[in-house]
């Protein structure tokens, strides 16, 4: 099992280079895939969201596609609304909790398929209590669902803000870190968070963004736009096949 976690991690920290995920919409249905129940599985997501957003976080930001100042606001909100999420998480029952992750994942595939992107253009500002609210709404429902929230984040950025695609996922994967932090600590504080197995994946995970984020310096942001839509494709498949075919 050791050595299919490494694998995974690598795999997951590669795409959430690349898509400026926290990883946790890929991660998730994997290990659900391999075994592992849904709640375990959130813990494990944390863990590697929190390596992975901030070592890319650092990747972006010496490239110069990181945006620091509003994503900052987004990104306190985000781990106000984190810390909450965990706790929500500890509440429900995993069969809800999967019907969220599944619908989730049906709103992101919709907003990217019909947001407009570009690789220029200009970046709308907003209010600091606007961009606070909005991080904290989607850090308290995606921490309780095990991702780090870009999945909601970035579609936003690019489809109602006019992000640059490559600059809202800069921003979602900066948003991650934020809330990944909250929901780390909170979810040790409830104790269902399985560490060996987290940091595992956490640490391959690393060289994973590396290779990720150089690979999304290759390629167009139509390109890019079309493997975010199959990436949420793929993933979406992963979790109906789990959740009614066993």
């Amino acid at each position: 099992m050791e050595i299919i976690l490494i694998l995974v991690g690598i795999l997951v920290g590669t795409l959430s280079g690349f898509f400026g995920i926290g990883g946790g919409m890929i991660l998730i249905p994997i290990l659900m895939f391999f075994g592992i129940d849904i709640k375990t599985a959130i813990g494990i997501s944390i863990v590697q969201m929190v390596f992975s957003s901030i070592y890319g976080s650092y990747l972006n930001y010496k490239k110069g596609s990181l945006i620091v100042g509003e994503g900052i606001w987004v990104g306190v909100g985000g781990f106000v609304g984190g810390f909450m999420g965990a706790y929500v998480s500890h509440l429900l029952s995993a069969t809800l909790l999967e019907y969220m992750f599944l619908s989730l994942l049906i709103f992101a595939l919709y907003r990217l398929f019909s947001s407009k992107v570009s690789d220029d253009g200009s970046v709308k500002t907003l209010d600091p209590l606007i961009l606070f609210t909005v991080g904290g709404i989607i850090g308290i429902f995606a921490i309780a669902l095990g991702v780090g929230g870009s999945i909601l984040l970035t579609p936003i950025l690019a489809g109602f803000l006019h992000y640059p695609i490559k600059k809202a996922v800069s921003a979602g994967l900066f948003f991650v870190a934020f809330s990944s932090i909250a929901g780390l600590v909170s979810h040790l504080s409830v104790g269902d968070i399985d560490l060996k197995q987290g940091l595992m994946v956490a640490v391959a995970s690393l060289l994973g963004v590396f290779v990720g984020i150089w690979l999304k310096d290759k390629v167009s942001s139509s390109k890019h736009k079309l493997y975010l839509l199959i990436m949420y494709g793929v993933a979406l498949l992963i979790l109906i096949k789990k959740m009614f075919l066993g």
